[in-house]
């Protein structure tokens, strides 16, 4: 089962996310946060808790993890990426660089795993509908247009390069998460693979 998403940013919440979740074959590190702010305005401290809530809770969630999954030969850690990793926003650079990071960390533990039954994935998700990028949205575009409006507006000014034209919807993300995490995917590691929209303009991430 997966583990629940929060409070492994401190010691004592990983201690408490595990016992909630009991034994865990397979762990989707789906735990971030984002915001627009201007580059040059980006404090010390919000660099800071964007490589502690985006990076190290999901470090320090595959290192509790990986050990039992590779000693019983068989396991799937899947995490999130972002576009954004790939092509850093330049309203939120803190968040595209932890994004970057989260591609390193899971090829990495992929190197880690070799040879045991276990899989470990990054899935590059596109600019994907959620109420928080609603409110994002809205940050950047006319928050007095009807909800339709904006997301084409957003998608026009600030997101041109997806294929799509439109946000991603959470169901279609999990179609690879699925399939990722089955054993369908037995082969698959080490891998980025991207759920995007065609916003990546580039054969291989």
């Amino acid at each position: 089962m997966g583990a629940p998403p929060t409070e492994s940013t401190t010691d004592d919440g990983l201690a408490s996310a595990l016992k909630a979740a009991g034994s865990i074959d397979i762990l989707v590190n789906n735990f971030g946060i984002f915001g627009a702010r201007p580059a040059m305005e980006i404090t010390d401290e919000e660099w800071q808790r964007y490589w502690d809530v985006n990076v190290m809770a999901s470090v320090r969630l595959i290192r509790a993890v990986l050990p039992l999954m590779t000693s019983t030969g068989w396991g799937r850690v899947l995490t999130i990426a972002s576009d954004s990793a790939i092509v850093i926003p330049a309203e939120m650079i803190h968040y595209g660089t932890t994004k970057t990071a989260l591609l390193a960390v899971s090829r990495g533990f992929a190197k880690e795993a070799a040879g045991s039954g276990v899989t470990v994935n990054s899935v590059i998700a596109g600019p994907t509908y959620t109420e928080g990028v609603q409110d994002f949205v809205y940050e950047l575009v006319d928050p007095a247009l009807p909800w339709e409006d904006a997301e084409a507006e957003f998608m026009r000014l600030h997101r041109p390069q997806s294929l799509l034209h439109r946000l991603i919807r959470p169901a279609e993300i999990a179609n690879m998460v699925t399939y990722l995490a089955s054993p369908l995917a037995s082969a698959t590691t080490g891998g980025a693979l991207r759920v995007d929209g065609g916003y990546t303009d580039a054969i291989l991430p």
